[in-house]
């Protein structure tokens, strides 16, 4: 006999997988394969380069231009350091909030969409339900081009892409671009009573820390556009959130590691501030260099592309008319969309959830949100029916 279960029971399922980025997934991964199966389902396990973590593609209904795909990602962020009060891995719902790591962001939203397509697949649809679940999208959307670019190659291509991270469900039609951006500086080690002949990985990238910082200030005081204005804050920001380095207090560091959180507003290119750090990297490497010409200082782009917002559509439009949401939003976090929008899709982000509850100890969803993403589905099955 098969089980078919309610988003609700599937959110417990899902929460119960500690799927933390820095872990394997796949055990999350072949629960959505398998329980697609039992309900006649074929989806398409798409594995990262050394099989430890995989994405997953899906579609019900007829292989026809016309559809709407559904966008989610199933890794979390960590729990450690964070004062839980609840099981995280356990979902407690009490107070008309339902608690656990990821009901939020955005398990909640993949419980909605998996019970979606079991639906979908007992009625006459007229165009596909397709379903995406990426890898890694907390740690750079890395996931995000797999689960796209197999979307195209396997099935017929979709009118629009529902990214279904927690936007209260208002319809945001963009979002700031998200480079992450890693750096390592190479310095050369002496005792540090000889400073002058040695080179400081640590203070020489304490130095560009302390540039990054007044970027932020400058970015700030300025007076925001037009475009700008729609973000909040209404300015790009440039956010060090780690740094390592050294190997003791009285030897010059060797070598030192922190990464960059580049987030832009609409009118500014994330190439264009790429460039600008480069040169500012440059003009130290070179300082370093010259006491030692073995040092230096790198970085590397993990591009997280913007959603840009489009004229006309088709995705926003479909948004607008499942939810009645007219209102322009914006936000300030990204998404896998970027990706699905650089490869030609119309993108809308819209789901249930607060953003504000996304990586919080006791994070939650409240039964409104989740019960109002329910319905929104409900609506475009009801849609995808229609000739």
């Amino acid at each position: 006999m098969i089980n078919t279960l309610t988003a609700r029971q599937l959110l417990d399922r899902l929460v119960a997988f500690p799927s933390v980025s820095s872990d394997t997934n796949l055990p999350l991964i072949y629960f959505v394969r398998d329980y697609f199966s039992q309900h006649g389902i074929d989806s398409h396990v798409l594995l990262n380069e050394d099989g430890s973590k995989a994405g997953l593609i899906a579609q019900v209904g007829p292989d026809l231009p016309g559809g709407v795909a559904l966008s989610a990602h199933s890794d979390v962020v960590p729990v450690e350091g964070q004062d839980w009060t609840t099981d995280p891995w356990k979902v407690i719902e009490k107070e008309e909030k339902i608690y656990g790591r990821g009901t939020c962001d955005m398990k909640g939203f993949v419980a909605l969409a998996i019970a979606a397509m079991v639906r979908a697949k007992s009625l006459d649809l007229q165009r596909p339900l397709q379903f995406a679940l990426s890898r890694d999208e907390e740690v750079g959307l890395l996931g995000a081009p797999d689960v796209s670019q197999g979307l195209l190659n396997n099935f017929a291509k979709v009118d629009a892409v529902i990214v279904g991270e927690p936007t209260e469900m208002k319809v945001v039609t963009g979002h700031k671009s998200c480079d992450d951006l890693q750096f390592h500086v190479r310095g050369h080690e002496v005792h540090s009573s000889l400073l002058h002949q040695g080179v400081s990985a640590v203070m020489c990238g304490a130095r560009f820390v302390e540039w990054v910082r007044k970027q932020n200030i400058e970015n700030q005081a300025k007076e925001a556009s037009a475009i700008a204005a729609l973000y909040e804050p209404p300015f790009t920001t440039l956010h060090v959130g780690q740094i390592n380095g050294g190997t003791a207090n009285n030897i010059t560091a060797k070598d030192c590691y922190f990464s960059i959180d580049l987030r832009c507003v609409g009118d500014e290119r994330p190439e264009d501030w790429r460039l600008k750090i480069q040169k500012q990297l440059n003009i130290i490497e070179k300082e370093m260099q010259a006491i030692h010409p073995e040092s230096f200082f790198k970085m590397d782009v993990m591009p997280g592309p913007a959603v840009v917002a489009e004229v006309d559509g088709k995705a926003e439009n479909l948004a607008r008319r499942l939810t009645g949401d007219n209102g322009i939003h914006t936000v300030s976090y990204g998404t896998d969309g970027g990706h699905f929008q650089n490869l030609g899709f119309s993108v809308v982000i819209c789901g249930p959830g607060s953003i504000k509850q996304a990586h919080q100890a006791d994070e939650f969803i409240r039964v409104s949100e989740f019960k109002a993403g329910e319905k929104m589905l409900d609506s475009l099955l009801k849609s995808l029916q229609a000739v």
